[in-house]
């Protein structure tokens, strides 16, 4: 029998998520009575899917909480708000910049409602993630350590790369193919691993699991070496920006070479973090013990 628990809707945490779900809910109904644009359809889509996507997520959170659910679950709760929150906050900085830059004007009142409304959802969401971190709780350990949230970054970061990319931008070179290869392995075995860690499954594997995601760090930095030097290298090359371009499709080529920039980077951050945490750290753990 449900066990229903009202105080789970008057804590701080729970109020903020109420007022996210409506938020979230208001920015997605603006958008849609707008209408759909004649351009920069995968844009306008990538933000319709976030506030959709928030808005269900944040209200079964809430549902499961009320209900006592959760505690019935068999992955780590706290893993996971946080894991949501912090790709929540991800989500709304994004969008909040991305739609009004491509398709609010001095007179679209609903994209600049839109807009703003999104934007209080990201304060929100960031208030969020601080409440998660403090409130008392179990945790798996790994998301709410810096190497868990660059995992969550890292895969946002693709979700960018990928809603940028054209398949007339990548197909008609080998090396351009070979660094959306890269993104989606690694975007993949990224997911993968926030997956493992919010299901409580990597106490039960015959390995190390720490030692294999600095593994795939080590492949990670690879393969994202290659596409840092590949991907400009090609889809620049005798293709200057156009004279009359106002977000046309030149600049997604730009903003897919500065994601992989920074993903890069973003690796490489993750895989010296992870080596100082499971060599370094506990190394020293071991010698005063």
């Amino acid at each position: 029998m449900l066990q229903l628990d009202f105080r789970t809707l008057i804590v701080p945490i729970g109020i903020v998520r109420m007022v996210e779900v409506v938020l979230t809910c208001i920015c997605f109904a603006l958008a849609a009575s707008a209408g759909i644009p004649t351009s920069a359809t995968s844009h306008w889509a990538w933000c319709m899917f976030c506030w959709c996507f928030c808005c269900f997520t944040t209200l079964l959170i809430i549902i499961l909480e009320f209900t006592n659910l959760n505690t019935k679950v068999f992955i780590s709760w706290e893993d996971f708000t946080m894991a949501f929150a912090m790709l929540a906050t991800l989500m709304m900085v994004t969008i909040s910049i991305i739609y009004p830059t491509f398709f609010a004007c001095s007179s679209c009142s609903r994209e600049i409602g839109a807009s703003a409304m999104s934007w209080l959802c990201f304060g929100l969401y960031a208030a969020e993630v601080w409440l998660v971190h403090k409130r008392p709780g179990e945790t798996s350990g790994f998301l709410t350590t810096v190497p868990g949230l660059l995992k969550i970054l890292e895969t946002f970061i693709a979700c960018i790369i990928f809603m940028s990319l054209s398949p007339a931008g990548y197909r008609r070179f080998p090396g351009t193919q070979w660094c959306v290869a890269a993104y989606s392995i690694c975007f993949i075995f990224s997911l993968l691993i926030i997956f493992l860690t919010i299901a409580k499954l990597p106490s039960i594997m015959p390995f190390s699991f720490d030692k294999a995601v600095i593994g795939f760090n080590i492949v990670a930095v690879a393969m994202y070496t290659t596409a840092v030097v590949i991907w400009p290298l090609y889809v620049f090359d005798g293709n200057p920006r156009p004279d009359i371009c106002k977000r046309c499709p030149w600049d997604d080529l730009v903003v897919v070479t500065f994601m992989t920039v920074i993903n890069f980077l973003v690796y490489i951050g993750d895989l010296a973090y992870s080596v100082k945490i499971v060599f370094f750290t506990h190394l020293e753990h071991n010698y005063e013990n």
